[in-house]
Protein backbone atom coordinates (compact mmCIF):
# COMPACT_ATOMS: atom_id res chain seq x y z
CA UNK A 1 0.00 0.00 0.00
CA UNK A 2 1.17 3.53 -0.79
CA UNK A 3 1.21 6.12 2.01
CA UNK A 4 1.47 9.86 1.46
CA UNK A 5 -0.13 12.94 -0.07
CA UNK A 6 -0.84 14.24 -3.55
CA UNK A 7 -1.19 17.96 -4.20
CA UNK A 8 -3.78 17.97 -6.99
CA UNK A 9 -4.87 21.00 -9.02
CA UNK A 10 -8.58 20.21 -9.20
CA UNK A 11 -10.24 21.14 -12.50
CA UNK A 12 -13.58 22.91 -12.72
CA UNK A 13 -16.66 20.73 -13.13
CA UNK A 14 -15.54 17.89 -10.84
CA UNK A 15 -16.45 17.28 -7.23
CA UNK A 16 -13.71 16.59 -4.70
CA UNK A 17 -15.15 13.08 -4.39
CA UNK A 18 -14.73 12.60 -8.16
CA UNK A 19 -11.01 13.32 -7.79
CA UNK A 20 -10.71 10.82 -4.92
CA UNK A 21 -12.48 8.19 -7.04
CA UNK A 22 -9.99 8.75 -9.89
CA UNK A 23 -7.02 8.37 -7.50
CA UNK A 24 -8.55 5.20 -6.05
CA UNK A 25 -8.72 3.68 -9.52
CA UNK A 26 -5.16 4.71 -10.36
CA UNK A 27 -3.71 3.46 -7.07
CA UNK A 28 -5.76 0.29 -6.80
CA UNK A 29 -6.38 0.95 -3.11
CA UNK A 30 -9.53 1.98 -1.26
CA UNK A 31 -7.89 3.98 1.52
CA UNK A 32 -7.90 7.39 -0.17
CA UNK A 33 -9.38 10.63 1.14
CA UNK A 34 -9.16 14.40 0.71
CA UNK A 35 -8.68 17.39 2.99
CA UNK A 36 -11.06 20.29 2.49
CA UNK A 37 -13.87 20.08 -0.04
CA UNK A 38 -13.88 22.35 -3.08
CA UNK A 39 -17.17 23.16 -4.83
CA UNK A 40 -17.43 21.63 -8.33
CA UNK A 41 -16.97 25.00 -10.07
CA UNK A 42 -13.88 25.86 -7.99
CA UNK A 43 -10.35 24.95 -9.03
CA UNK A 44 -7.01 24.67 -7.31
CA UNK A 45 -5.30 22.87 -4.47
CA UNK A 46 -7.00 19.66 -3.35
CA UNK A 47 -4.92 17.62 -0.92
CA UNK A 48 -5.44 13.89 -1.42
CA UNK A 49 -4.20 11.36 1.15
CA UNK A 50 -3.34 7.72 0.45
CA UNK A 51 -3.01 4.82 2.88
CA UNK A 52 -1.96 5.63 6.42
CA UNK A 53 -1.63 9.31 5.55
CA UNK A 54 -5.44 9.50 5.76
CA UNK A 55 -4.94 9.53 9.55
CA UNK A 56 -3.22 12.91 9.11
CA UNK A 57 -6.01 14.56 7.09
CA UNK A 58 -7.36 16.38 10.15
CA UNK A 59 -4.09 18.29 10.53
CA UNK A 60 -4.31 19.52 6.93
CA UNK A 61 -8.04 20.17 6.95
CA UNK A 62 -8.67 21.84 10.31
CA UNK A 63 -5.35 23.17 11.58
CA UNK A 64 -4.03 25.05 8.56
CA UNK A 65 -4.91 28.29 6.81
CA UNK A 66 -6.37 28.22 3.31
CA UNK A 67 -5.64 30.75 0.56
CA UNK A 68 -7.93 31.66 -2.34
CA UNK A 69 -8.09 33.91 -5.37
CA UNK A 70 -11.74 34.94 -5.48
CA UNK A 71 -13.60 36.82 -8.19
CA UNK A 72 -16.65 38.68 -6.86
CA UNK A 73 -19.44 39.93 -9.14
CA UNK A 74 -21.04 43.09 -7.78
CA UNK A 75 -24.65 44.07 -8.40
CA UNK A 76 -26.17 40.57 -8.58
CA UNK A 77 -27.28 38.28 -5.74
CA UNK A 78 -28.06 34.59 -6.21
CA UNK A 79 -29.75 31.79 -4.28
CA UNK A 80 -26.43 30.02 -3.67
CA UNK A 81 -24.22 33.13 -3.26
CA UNK A 82 -22.23 31.92 -6.27
CA UNK A 83 -22.57 31.76 -10.05
CA UNK A 84 -24.35 28.38 -9.99
CA UNK A 85 -27.45 29.78 -8.32
CA UNK A 86 -30.51 31.51 -9.71
CA UNK A 87 -30.50 35.31 -9.73
CA UNK A 88 -32.42 36.75 -6.79
CA UNK A 89 -31.95 40.47 -7.45
CA UNK A 90 -29.92 42.94 -9.49
CA UNK A 91 -28.77 46.35 -8.32
CA UNK A 92 -26.85 49.21 -9.90
CA UNK A 93 -23.19 49.25 -8.92
CA UNK A 94 -22.29 52.67 -7.52
CA UNK A 95 -19.05 54.41 -8.47
CA UNK A 96 -16.45 52.83 -6.21
CA UNK A 97 -12.89 53.89 -5.52
CA UNK A 98 -10.28 51.80 -3.76
CA UNK A 99 -10.77 53.72 -0.51
CA UNK A 100 -14.47 52.79 -0.37
CA UNK A 101 -13.70 49.16 -1.22
CA UNK A 102 -10.93 49.06 1.38
CA UNK A 103 -13.32 50.35 4.07
CA UNK A 104 -15.74 47.52 3.27
CA UNK A 105 -12.96 44.91 3.25
CA UNK A 106 -11.71 46.13 6.65
CA UNK A 107 -15.05 45.10 8.19
CA UNK A 108 -14.47 41.51 7.07
CA UNK A 109 -10.93 41.02 8.36
CA UNK A 110 -9.89 39.33 11.56
CA UNK A 111 -12.17 37.11 13.64
CA UNK A 112 -15.71 37.65 12.37
CA UNK A 113 -19.14 36.04 12.58
CA UNK A 114 -20.25 34.51 9.30
CA UNK A 115 -23.63 33.04 8.37
CA UNK A 116 -23.13 30.00 6.10
CA UNK A 117 -24.95 30.00 2.75
CA UNK A 118 -28.28 28.18 2.69
CA UNK A 119 -26.88 25.97 -0.06
CA UNK A 120 -24.12 24.47 2.08
CA UNK A 121 -23.08 20.97 3.13
CA UNK A 122 -23.75 21.67 6.81
CA UNK A 123 -26.32 19.54 8.63
CA UNK A 124 -29.61 20.67 10.15
CA UNK A 125 -31.64 18.06 12.03
CA UNK A 126 -29.96 15.24 10.14
CA UNK A 127 -30.22 16.72 6.64
CA UNK A 128 -27.78 18.87 4.69
CA UNK A 129 -28.71 22.50 4.17
CA UNK A 130 -28.55 22.23 0.38
CA UNK A 131 -31.00 19.30 0.47
CA UNK A 132 -33.44 21.39 2.49
CA UNK A 133 -32.94 24.38 0.18
CA UNK A 134 -33.66 22.30 -2.92
CA UNK A 135 -36.83 21.05 -1.24
CA UNK A 136 -37.92 24.64 -0.69
CA UNK A 137 -37.33 24.57 3.07
CA UNK A 138 -35.65 27.62 4.56
CA UNK A 139 -33.99 27.36 7.96
CA UNK A 140 -32.14 29.85 10.09
CA UNK A 141 -28.43 29.02 9.81
CA UNK A 142 -26.69 30.24 12.96
CA UNK A 143 -23.60 32.40 12.38
CA UNK A 144 -20.25 30.98 13.40
CA UNK A 145 -16.83 32.44 14.05
CA UNK A 146 -14.19 32.30 11.33
CA UNK A 147 -10.86 34.03 11.00
CA UNK A 148 -9.89 36.09 7.97
CA UNK A 149 -6.11 36.40 8.21
CA UNK A 150 -5.74 38.41 4.99
CA UNK A 151 -8.23 40.02 2.60
CA UNK A 152 -6.60 42.12 -0.11
CA UNK A 153 -7.92 43.75 -3.25
CA UNK A 154 -5.96 42.45 -6.23
CA UNK A 155 -7.93 44.12 -9.01
CA UNK A 156 -11.16 46.03 -9.61
CA UNK A 157 -12.56 45.86 -13.11
CA UNK A 158 -16.23 46.84 -12.63
CA UNK A 159 -18.36 44.93 -11.85
CA UNK A 160 -15.70 42.34 -10.94
CA UNK A 161 -13.50 42.43 -7.85
CA UNK A 162 -10.56 40.04 -7.48
CA UNK A 163 -9.54 39.27 -3.90
CA UNK A 164 -6.62 37.44 -2.29
CA UNK A 165 -8.01 35.68 0.81
CA UNK A 166 -6.20 33.81 3.57
CA UNK A 167 -8.62 32.30 6.06
CA UNK A 168 -9.29 29.61 8.62
CA UNK A 169 -10.90 26.28 7.92
CA UNK A 170 -14.69 26.53 7.76
CA UNK A 171 -14.78 29.90 6.02
CA UNK A 172 -17.26 30.22 3.16
CA UNK A 173 -15.81 32.44 0.45
CA UNK A 174 -19.33 32.61 -1.04
CA UNK A 175 -20.54 34.16 2.19
CA UNK A 176 -17.59 36.56 2.16
CA UNK A 177 -18.60 37.71 -1.34
CA UNK A 178 -22.24 38.08 -0.25
CA UNK A 179 -21.31 40.11 2.83
CA UNK A 180 -18.93 42.33 0.87
CA UNK A 181 -21.75 43.12 -1.58
CA UNK A 182 -23.99 44.02 1.35
CA UNK A 183 -21.30 46.28 2.83
CA UNK A 184 -20.94 48.07 -0.51
CA UNK A 185 -24.71 48.44 -0.81
CA UNK A 186 -25.11 46.72 -4.16
CA UNK A 187 -25.17 42.99 -3.44
CA UNK A 188 -22.70 40.46 -4.85
CA UNK A 189 -21.96 36.81 -5.45
CA UNK A 190 -18.87 34.67 -5.94
CA UNK A 191 -18.21 34.45 -9.68
CA UNK A 192 -15.10 32.26 -9.61
CA UNK A 193 -12.79 30.66 -7.06
CA UNK A 194 -9.30 29.19 -7.14
CA UNK A 195 -7.67 27.76 -4.02
CA UNK A 196 -4.00 28.67 -4.09
CA UNK A 197 -2.80 27.06 -0.85
CA UNK A 198 -3.76 24.69 1.95
CA UNK A 199 -1.11 25.12 4.63
CA UNK A 200 2.21 24.14 3.04
CA UNK A 201 0.51 22.74 -0.09
CA UNK A 202 0.80 25.49 -2.74
CA UNK A 203 -0.71 25.88 -6.18
CA UNK A 204 2.77 26.39 -7.66
CA UNK A 205 3.55 22.78 -6.76
CA UNK A 206 0.13 21.31 -7.57
CA UNK A 207 -0.25 18.63 -10.25
CA UNK A 208 -3.14 18.91 -12.72
CA UNK A 209 -5.23 15.75 -12.55
CA UNK A 210 -5.05 15.19 -16.31
CA UNK A 211 -1.23 15.32 -16.18
CA UNK A 212 -1.17 12.66 -13.46
CA UNK A 213 -3.56 10.45 -15.45
CA UNK A 214 -1.40 10.85 -18.55
CA UNK A 215 1.73 9.89 -16.59
CA UNK A 216 -0.14 6.88 -15.20
CA UNK A 217 -1.00 5.37 -18.60
CA UNK A 218 2.05 3.12 -18.73
CA UNK A 219 2.53 2.36 -15.01
CA UNK A 220 -0.03 3.93 -12.69
CA UNK A 221 1.49 2.89 -9.37
CA UNK A 222 4.96 4.02 -10.34
CA UNK A 223 3.60 7.38 -11.55
CA UNK A 224 1.86 7.86 -8.21
CA UNK A 225 4.95 6.87 -6.25
CA UNK A 226 6.97 9.48 -8.16
CA UNK A 227 4.47 12.21 -7.25
CA UNK A 228 3.65 11.12 -3.70
CA UNK A 229 4.71 13.47 -0.90
CA UNK A 230 5.77 11.93 2.45
CA UNK A 231 3.16 11.76 5.23
CA UNK A 232 5.03 14.24 7.43
CA UNK A 233 4.25 17.15 5.06
CA UNK A 234 0.90 17.33 6.90
CA UNK A 235 2.74 18.40 10.06
CA UNK A 236 5.79 20.00 8.47
CA UNK A 237 5.78 22.92 10.93
CA UNK A 238 5.75 20.70 14.06
CA UNK A 239 8.81 20.35 16.25
CA UNK A 240 10.92 17.38 15.09
CA UNK A 241 12.32 14.65 17.32
CA UNK A 242 14.75 12.02 15.99
CA UNK A 243 14.49 9.03 18.29
CA UNK A 244 17.03 6.38 19.20
CA UNK A 245 16.03 2.70 19.23
CA UNK A 246 15.04 2.65 22.90
CA UNK A 247 12.82 5.74 22.68
CA UNK A 248 11.30 4.50 19.41
CA UNK A 249 10.41 1.19 21.07
CA UNK A 250 8.66 3.00 23.92
CA UNK A 251 6.67 5.21 21.57
CA UNK A 252 5.67 2.24 19.38
CA UNK A 253 4.20 0.63 22.48
CA UNK A 254 2.30 3.76 23.54
CA UNK A 255 4.69 4.65 26.37
CA UNK A 256 5.88 8.20 27.19
CA UNK A 257 9.45 9.43 26.91
CA UNK A 258 11.09 12.19 28.93
CA UNK A 259 11.00 15.75 27.62
CA UNK A 260 12.80 18.98 28.57
CA UNK A 261 10.90 21.53 30.64
CA UNK A 262 10.81 24.01 27.75
CA UNK A 263 9.45 21.51 25.18
CA UNK A 264 6.83 22.77 22.69
CA UNK A 265 3.26 21.51 23.04
CA UNK A 266 3.46 19.07 20.13
CA UNK A 267 6.06 17.28 18.04
CA UNK A 268 6.49 14.70 15.31
CA UNK A 269 8.78 11.81 16.17
CA UNK A 270 10.89 10.02 13.58
CA UNK A 271 12.31 6.52 13.97
CA UNK A 272 16.06 5.85 13.57
CA UNK A 273 15.46 5.06 9.88
CA UNK A 274 13.93 8.54 9.38
CA UNK A 275 10.31 7.45 8.91
CA UNK A 276 7.56 9.33 10.72
CA UNK A 277 6.77 7.22 13.78
CA UNK A 278 4.31 9.21 15.87
CA UNK A 279 2.71 12.50 16.81
CA UNK A 280 3.49 13.51 20.38
CA UNK A 281 1.95 15.85 22.94
CA UNK A 282 3.89 17.42 25.79
CA UNK A 283 2.12 17.08 29.16
CA UNK A 284 4.50 19.27 31.16
CA UNK A 285 6.88 16.42 31.93
CA UNK A 286 6.75 13.78 29.20
CA UNK A 287 6.20 13.39 25.50
CA UNK A 288 3.13 11.17 25.08
CA UNK A 289 2.14 9.58 21.75
CA UNK A 290 -1.26 10.64 20.39
CA UNK A 291 -0.91 8.80 17.08
CA UNK A 292 1.54 6.02 16.20
CA UNK A 293 2.09 4.92 12.61
CA UNK A 294 3.03 1.62 11.02
CA UNK A 295 3.77 2.19 7.34
CA UNK A 296 4.24 -1.53 6.68
CA UNK A 297 0.55 -2.36 7.15
CA UNK A 298 -1.36 -3.60 4.10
Amino acid sequence: MMHGFLNIDKPSGMTSHDVVARIRRLSGQRRVGHAGTLDPAATGVLVVALGGATRLIEYVQHQTLKRYLATVRLGVTTTTDDADGEIVAQYPVPPLDTTTIEQALALLRGTIWQTPPMYAALHHQGRRLYELARAGVTVETPPRQVHIEQLDLVRYDPPLLTLDVVCSSGTYIRALARDLGAALGCGAHLAALRRTAVGTFRIEDALPLNVLEEEARSNAREALRQRLLPPEVAVADWHVLHLDEESAWRIRHGLPISAPSDAPSQARAHAPDGALLALLRYDGRYWRPIKVFDWTDA
